[in-house]
């Protein structure tokens, strides 16, 4: 076969590899039937791609073929374009040579590199900027490579070059489309937690709606919803794979990396949960190596955070889209959330107002009805006594007794319900009631000290519902001393601070471990009604050493001292 023959059968193939390279979308396909094709057109036993980085200066990339992979794995690390290999990137031209290694400018071959002689290389150049360089070497039987070798590999490298554009902007086109899609997610699982925020007010279905959707949008294993709870954050739900039974129900804000992001309000993405989360992962019943952590916050306000767990798809790494993305949706969950527990809170303060109203109205009726009816009762049966022989003074004189006591246990009931003095005379005079009852009552010595210092004194009439949250505060707490405790003695010290009123109750008793008692005691409805009133509550004991509640309650802002009732 004589040299046009070859030149057209050179130029079949080279028209059949355009054909195949520009019909590839995907980039490393692109290059490996490059790499093929080179060998095949030129009859070099070694073929390779570098790939420039983005300064063009060096090579960030190195695809090689010819060469195994024990061979590989002897050379160790690949070229990053100085040498021989240097010359085309910094003037990106053909290059042909008959002896590589007798090039000036050439480093020679590392220990365990296959014997090259021979070298073509040719730029591949996209919109006449240098993307990497292909490189030929040993042509067959060590014959030196031909001008219509280097034409066939600048044809080659153009038709590569088109490739290789349409193959990024493809991926360009896909990463796009992906990016869309997830927006779209995002959206579809926002608008979700709108609708809930509008036609869902029970806050354990939004938190498990928020904990499911926020878990698929970024494809989590697992996702937990960690709210405020004093100074913990608390688990208060999740989604995914997680171990419920043995694990904690929160983790401490202080020295934690969710309390961080909490008291911080800015997401960070973990790539070892086990040195970074502070909190081992297995303790929260979650198996986990990366996480990514948002916070949840409303009108500059964080109430808590989601904890996301190994991303499912692409690997267990979460992106900085990822970031993105849970941390818009954390911005609606915290509005439902927040939502939601207004709801409650309000449903929580109508209760209660309703169940002091209603102590109120019982406490009238029995004082005006029942109790009145029954002192008339006795009147009249002392009448009968005197007049009465001495059988039937007798059975009266038991009937005045029985209603003596009942008299006596109603006064009490009235009393419970709603104290008049709380009402006439104000919170000091109620309080100093209260601990009498307890001193007569339950043998308990309770020493008060009420004034704008603690000191003993008059204290000032407090809007009505802070006088009620404050009285029911230190009715519950000598409750459980007097139930509970085993003390001889508790005081109750209240005290006007600024802007509120701070309530001090202890006892010497044998105490408790707040935590093992958290939801009993009464602790949770003293919680509730402090936390209703915008007020904090500090509960500390311990066994054998007795226990003292701590709660501040604000004052609403209505004016001077001489605005509140009196």
């Amino acid at each position: 076969m004589g040299e046009s023959a070859l030149d057209e059968a050179r130029l079949r193939r080279l028209i059949q590899a355009g054909r195949t390279l520009v019909t590839q979308l995907e980039l490393d396909h692109v290059l490996d039937e490059l790499l093929e094709t080179a060998r095949d057109l030129t009859g070099a036993r070694y073929a390779a791609i570098g790939v420039l980085d983005k300064r063009r200066r060096e090579l960030e990339r190195f695809i090689t073929r010819g060469i195994d992979a024990a061979t590989h794995g002897a050379i160790g690390d690949l070229p990053r374009g100085r040498g021989v290999l240097g010359v085309l990137i910094s003037e990106p031209k053909p290059l042909r040579l008959p002896r590589v290694g007798a090039h000036p400018k050439s480093y020679g071959f590392p220990p365990a590199h296959p014997e090259m002689s021979t070298f073509l290389g040719v730029p591949i150049l996209i919109r006449d900027e240098a993307w990497g360089n292909l490189y030929l070497t040993e042509k067959a039987d060590g014959a030196e490579f031909t001008d219509a070798d280097e034409e066939a590999s600048v044809v080659l490298a153009d038709w590569a070059a088109i490739a290789i554009d349409n193959a990024r902007l493809y991926e360009a086109g896909e990463e796009r489309r992906e990016d869309l899609e997830r927006a779209v997610e995002g959206l579809r699982a926002t608008t979700e937690i709108a609708r809930a925020m509008g036609g869902e007010t029970d806050l354990s279905k939004v938190l498990e709606l928020i904990a499911k959707r926020g878990r698929a949008l970024v494809e989590a294993r697992t996702l937990l919803i960690l709210l405020q709870e004093g100074d913990e954050l608390a688990v208060a739900a999740s989604a995914g794979d997680r171990r419920i039974e043995g694990a904690r129900d929160g983790v401490p804000i202080e020295g934690s990396l969710s309390g961080r992001v909490f008291r911080s309000g800015r997401s960070e993405r973990v790539d070892d949960v086990e040195a970074e989360l502070k909190v081992p992962p297995s303790e929260l019943g979650v198996t986990a190596t990366t996480a990514l952590v948002v916070p949840m916050t409303f009108r500059g306000r964080t109430s808590g955070v989601l904890v996301a767990f190994d991303r499912l798809g692409g690997g267990p790494r979460f992106s900085a889209d990822d970031e993105q993305l849970l941390g818009a949706f954390a911005v609606s969950a915290a509005t439902a959330v927040h939502t939601a527990q207004s709801v409650a809170e309000d449903r929580l303060r109508h209760t209660m107002a309703a169940a002091e109203h209603e102590r109120r109205r019982w406490a009238r009726e029995l004082h005006d009805e029942t109790l009145q009816g029954l002192a008339g009762l006795k009147v009249v049966l002392d009448s009968a006594r005197r007049r009465s022989d001495e059988g039937l003074r007798t059975a009266v004189d038991q009937a005045v007794t029985q209603l003596d006591d009942d008299i006596s246990a109603l006064r009490k009931l009235i009393t419970e319900l709603r104290p008049a003095a709380l009402d006439e005379l104000g919170l000091g005079a109620a309080v100093e009631s209260l601990a009498s009852r307890f001193a007569t009552v339950e043998g308990l010595d309770v020493e008060v000290r009420m004034g704008p210092n603690g000191a003993p004194g008059a204290f000032g009439r407090l809007p009505p519902e802070i006088e009620s949250t404050v009285y029911r505060l230190i009715q519950e707490s000598l409750t459980n001393v007097a139930k509970h405790a085993r003390a001889d003695r508790a005081a109750v010290d209240v005290t006007e601070v600024p802007g509120g009123v701070e309530v001090h109750v202890r006892d010497d008793g044998i105490g408790f471990d707040p935590n093992e008692a958290r939801h009993g005691f009464g602790l949770l409805g003293m919680r509730e009604r402090v936390a209703l009133a915008g007020g904090t509550l500090d509960i500390r004991s311990a066994p054998g050493e007795g226990s003292s509640i701590t709660a501040v309650v604000p004052i609403p802002a209505i004016g001077s001292q001489d605005d509140r009732p009196s």
